[in-house]
């Protein structure tokens, strides 16, 4: 018998030849060639954005030793959680091929709200956050109106709301211009001062090796069920411990100051459910679909209408409830909160981080990647006492470096029949 008939009869007839393929190559030199061969598609994901991470930590600590230390480590995560939570919603928006230019006045306008409502008028501080954010997502409602009943364009839309939101910030901050926040309440604490105790930050270390290691094994139990290839258990588990164990040092070198503010938990949580939402929902892959083809997810049967609706309000609220976090992180609410650099962060953090402007590609994780990226040019030029001009030169050639190699990206997908 010769060898291609030995080959052929050693093949159980429940596989075919591309599952004994998959199979062979289930291995660590499988999932390298995989990973070869993704990159060279076009499918990038976070490699970018982490690989210019790395360059960013490793020539800042070289210039300065004290930007990776701890202390300064943490007070990063604090920076971060803020225009991090605006640019999750603007990860929303992007994913439909859309755009919002008045996620800072809108950040700003809440803030504004809740000094308002709570220091000046005593209503609860909860009532007043509550307030600040329905308000933020009627204006997400109006914009999704216009764009959908009267076909405005959404970059028209929400510039004229930059300029309409921030006039309300002014006028019911008043002749006065800004509103001290009351030092020892809870919302303050909250942005400034709250810690993770050190078990709770530990534990929560776990959890993302724990849920790997369980989902991967029920889609390998489901797979082998249906005699079809799966991963092989121990490169599961050799990924779910490598994670756990990294995240786990990351938790116990920061504990060395002050440890993990809870509210860059309550950001991560929020990345979290977002990602749930995006990759696990209808909802989720209505989103990818509506910016990936417009006209095919309507004929697929998608309420194209309500999905951008969607898209807008949750943006509009995010960006209000990043507003009441920025207030209680300054411990004040001003004519100042808002604008500046915050609107163009909060979108260049979502580019930045991987999210396509092109519409249909995009993941939660955008906006906690690429708000580090910037947050970390910031503290790095902070420290080494340097101009701000530099930072915006610096952001600037990091998010053109980001559009450039999405358009790449894009391209060699397309060239390869995976756009």
């Amino acid at each position: 018998m010769s060898r291609e008939a030995e080959q052929a009869a050693s093949v159980p007839p429940q596989l075919d030849r591309a599952d004994v393929r998959v199979k062979h190559e289930a291995g660590i030199g499988g999932a390298i060639r995989r990973f070869f061969d993704r990159v060279r598609s076009g499918d990038l994901g976070s490699l970018p954005v982490i690989v210019g991470l790395v360059i960013i930590w490793t020539v800042f600590a070289s210039i300065n030793p004290i930007f990776l230390s701890s202390s300064n480590l943490v007070n990063l995560l604090f920076d971060c959680s803020t225009v991090g939570v605006i640019a999750l919603g603007i990860v929303c928006v992007l994913m439909v091929g859309e755009i919002d230019l008045s996620v800072g006045s809108i950040s700003g306008f809440a803030s504004a709200m809740v000094g308002t409502l709570w220091v000046n008028q005593g209503w609860p501080v909860a009532l007043a956050i509550i307030a600040a954010v329905a308000v933020g997502g009627f204006i997400g409602a109006l914009y999704a109106l216009l764009f959908n009943r009267l076909g405005m364009p959404s970059f028209v839309s929400t510039l004229a709301g930059l300029l309409a939101v921030l006039g309300l910030q002014l006028y019911i901050l008043g002749s006065t211009g800004s509103i001290n926040l009351p030092y020892g309440s809870n919302l303050v604490n909250f942005g400034q001062l709250l810690m993770m105790p050190k078990f709770v930050s530990f534990a929560l270390a776990a959890v993302p090796g724990i849920v790997m290691l369980v989902t991967g094994l029920r889609t390998v139990a489901r797979r082998h069920a249906a005699n079809l290839t799966a991963p092989s258990t121990g490169g599961l588990v050799t990924r779910a411990v490598v994670i756990t164990v990294i995240l786990e040092l990351i938790v116990f070198y920061l504990n060395q100051a002050r440890g993990i503010p809870w509210m860059f938990g309550l950001f991560v949580g929020l990345v979290i459910s977002m990602h749930y939402a995006l990759t696990r929902t209808k909802w989720g892959r209505s989103m990818s679909a509506v910016g990936g083809n417009r006209e095919a997810a309507r004929r697929a049967g998608i309420n194209v209408r309500l999905i951008y609706s969607s898209a807008f309000v949750l943006c509009s609220m995010l960006a209000a409830f990043g507003g009441v976090l920025s207030a209680a992180r300054l411990a004040s609410a001003s004519q100042q909160a808002g604008t500046g650099d915050v609107n163009l962060n909060a979108i260049a953090a979502a580019v930045i981080g991987g999210t396509s402007l092109f519409g249909g590609r995009g993941s939660a994780y955008s906006a906690l990647l690429g708000i580090i990226v910037i947050q970390s040019i910031a503290s790095g030029l902070t420290l080494l006492d340097l101009s701000s001009s530099l930072r915006y030169m610096i952001t600037g050639a990091v998010l053109a470096i980001a559009v450039i190699v999405d358009s790449l990206a894009r391209r060699s997908r397309v060239s390869h029949g995976r756009a």
